[in-house]
């Protein structure tokens, strides 16, 4: 790869990075760091953007007009009205401010079980926004709350001097009769994501008054429910009854143990007592009931909401059937052996133990995608209606040209939430399961609780299940850690890729996932180092790397160039990159909800799930955007919640995707944020290039050696053990 002189400079050898060889891919400080140069594509957006496309300005134009008359409609309907806010003060702007936060993703809400209390503030880790009632694009959103019920709901709220401008969103959360319900409990108002505690207690003392107090039952059975949120948003499918109470005791409850007990006589949580081994292996199998053994056996209790109770039980039974039962042979024992004889290495394991188990695992990095992908090849030529399913549209488009496929009705390749939905994959048979034999999903360690149970509820009797990915990167968003328990449980056959990723790239990362930050080799300046002191500096140089340096030095456009970030807030999160990278690359005066034709954007229909895309235009509709060549349009009011600028994500977001380039940006106070598996996901989206903007020093590599993915609280190993046969 060429490179021009002028723009690269060797960094220190003495730089702090603890790994890779530094070199530094250096900007060109004068004409691209000028605070009055625009980039070429940015110029060209900005300019035209009026006067080419006198259309596109005029449905603009008439969108906000009727915006601005339905405004003034409401408010002439309304008396004294509060502008999203604006005229509050005290404790309801508190309050008000604290959901604003968490919905726009502001503010992390799991972190009741991540951190111990009290703490100091720091740089947000990667923020998990509470599951709201918004559908997946395929899926029709959920009926509004009738006018009516929201009217009812802002009078309580009003009473309690909260923001009646949550009205609808009460509404939503408590259903029907809601104002009467919040009147009866005002600690239902815990909800609404982003409310706390003390801000629920505040709301309680003024509509109770006298009658309100810490040893409020209601109060300690909507903590409880609170907290068990809280853990699942951590990644938590239960908490140990001893983390519950200690988490009760911390947030005022003065008898932790009968606000447990009321909200499970409540049916609002649900308690389970799992035999535990001594050894720490996998739990034994039921006794008689009434033996010596089964009073002696050690047990642990948890506690843990309905909703997901029922999802790890479902998932175990799901598995169990596939485990126990035999595949269905649409090709001889023969055929699989001659295809799997004409393969080699783990692709001929992966084959064998395919055509033998209903339930295959799967693990590896980017090059042994290779290997599932030559499975489905095999698979077709025997016969069988096989499919893939990845976590997100890149990848299915870069598995799709694994498969020589291009994305599309012709390719075996969906998306998770695709697939499930109906809009993509095989659809289903008259029994309602999906119309396949063999499904490899891909990015499994993505997979939550309640997805994975459907996947599994979805497939029909015979049909095989092969759950691939890498484990080695960041769990799912949603609760669960499925992939690494099944890994660990050991209940069917697990191939294990001998297929490195290749280059200097391929050795850093397989390094990181291992603990180790090694210094590599990279000639080609496959990867760079650039040292920052402060805050400023590392969002100048990164904005300098992806507009001038990276597509000089190395060839990589900035459209085709990814930042990544540990979080969203402070001075060098995605929102400060962003604003930055627009101005540069895109500028203009984000005439929708901040948006302009031609940003680069992140759709997030659902919790947990990010689509990359960009602006195409906006209307009375709503956004219009292109995400990996689908048209999506988001309503005008899920703009703000839903849709982010993209030219910097974290890791969450940009897991199960990579780009040619990638910018990975480790500011001063991230260094509490990381992990090995937050690295190793960011450094592993880079296929050509990865720039680290290094600015947390010796940090980095205590990360990478001391600073495992946090554990999580999960049923699933004791729930398969007595379902698999022996």
């Amino acid at each position: 790869m060429s490179t021009e002189p002028e723009t690269t400079e060797d960094a220190e050898p003495g730089t702090p990075t603890g790994g890779a060889r530094p070199q530094e891919v250096e900007g060109a400080e004068g004409a691209a760091a000028g605070s009055g140069e625009v980039s070429e594509a940015g110029g060209t957006e900005g300019d035209t953007a009026d006067a080419g496309d006198v259309s596109e300005a005029e449905a603009e134009l008439r969108a906000q007009r009727a915006e601005r008359e339905r405004i003034e409609q409401r408010k002439a309907g309304k008396k004294a009205p509060i502008e999203a806010g604006t005229k509050l003060s005290g404790k309801a702007a508190d309050l008000l401010a604290a959901v604003r936060a968490v919905e726009s993703g502001e503010k992390p809400v799991a972190t009741v079980f991540a951190e111990p209390e009290p703490a100091p503030r720091r740089s947000a880790p990667e923020p998990v926004r509470r599951p709201q009632p918004v559908a997946a694009e395929a899926v029709a959103a959920p009926a509004a709350p009738a006018p009516a019920a929201v009217q009812a709901v802002r009078r309580v709220l009003g009473e309690g001097g909260a923001p009646e401008v949550l009205a609808p969103q009460v509404a939503a959360a408590l259903g029907e009769g809601a104002d009467e319900l919040l009147r009866a409990d005002p600690w239902q108002l815990l909800r609404v994501a982003g409310v706390r505690p003390e801000q629920a207690d505040g709301f309680a003392r003024a509509l109770l008054g006298a009658e309100c107090g810490p040893d409020d039952g209601r109060r300690g059975r909507a903590v409880t429910v609170w907290l068990l949120e809280q853990a699942a948003l951590a990644g938590h499918t239960a908490l140990e009854m001893p983390a519950l109470l200690a988490a009760l005791a911390q947030r005022g409850v003065p008898d932790p143990d009968s606000a447990v007990q009321d909200a499970i006589a409540e049916g609002e949580a649900l308690v389970f007592q799992d035999a535990l081994e001594e050894t720490g292996g996998a739990p034994a199998p039921a006794e008689e009931e009434g033996t010596e053994g089964d009073e002696e056996r050690p047990v642990r209790v948890l506690v843990g909401l309905e909703r997901y109770a029922l999802a790890e039980e479902s998932l175990a039974d799901g598995l169990a059937r596939l485990v126990n039962s035999v595949p269905k042979q649409d090709g001889s024992a023969e055929d699989w052996e001659r295809v799997a004889a004409a393969a080699r290495g783990s692709t001929a394991e992966l084959l064998r133990a395919v055509a033998a188990h209903g339930l295959v695992l799967h693990t590896g990095g980017e090059a042994s995608l290779a290997e599932p992908a030559a499975l489905l090849t095999a698979a077709h030529t025997l016969g069988l209606r096989a499919w893939a399913a990845t976590h997100g549209p890149i990848g299915r488009a870069r598995f799709a040209a694994l498969l020589r496929r291009s994305p599309g009705a012709d390719s075996p390749v969906a998306t998770v939430a695709g697939l499930l939905s109906g809009a993509e994959g095989p659809g289903r048979d008259a029994d309602g399961a999906l119309d396949l034999d063999l499904l490899v999903v891909l990015d499994a360690p993505q997979l939550d609780v309640e997805t994975a149970a459907l996947l599994t509820e979805s497939l029909p009797d015979g049909a095989r299940l092969v759950l691939a990915g890498d484990p080695a990167v960041l769990w799912s968003v949603g609760p669960g850690r499925v992939f690494a328990d099944l890994l660990a449980a050991r209940i069917c056959p697990q191939v294990a890729s001998r297929r490195p990723d290749p280059g200097p790239l391929g050795e850093l990362v397989s390094g990181i996932g291992v603990g180790e930050l090694n210094q590599v080799e990279a000639p080609g300046k496959e990867v760079v180092i650039v040292p920052v002191r402060d805050a400023g500096e590392a969002v100048h140089r990164t904005v300098q790397l992806v507009v001038d340096s990276v597509p000089r030095a190395i060839g990589v456009p900035a459209e085709q160039t990814q930042v990544i970030t540990p979080g969203h807030g402070g001075a060098v999160g995605t929102r400060a990159l962003n604003a930055a990278l627009k101005e540069r690359l895109n500028p203009g005066p984000g005439r929708f909800g901040g948006f302009d034709p031609g940003d680069r954007i992140v759709y997030s229909p659902v919790p947990g799930r990010a689509l990359p895309g960009r602006v195409v235009t906006a209307d009375a509709e709503g956004l219009h955007l292109s995400c990996e060549g689908e048209d999506v349009v988001v309503p005008k009011e899920r703009v703000e919640h839903s849709v982010r600028h993209g030219w910097a994500l974290t890791a969450h977001q940009a897991v199960g995707s990579r780009w040619p380039a990638v910018v990975v940006v480790l500011p001063g106070d991230a260094a509490q944020a990381l992990s090995r598996p937050w690295v190793y996901t960011a450094f592993g989206r880079a296929d050509r290039h990865l720039s680290v903007v290094h600015g947390v020093e010796q940090a980095l590599p205590r990360a990478v050696a001391e600073v495992p993915a946090k554990p999580r609280t999960t049923r699933l190993p004791v729930l398969l053990a007595p379902q698999i046969g022996n």
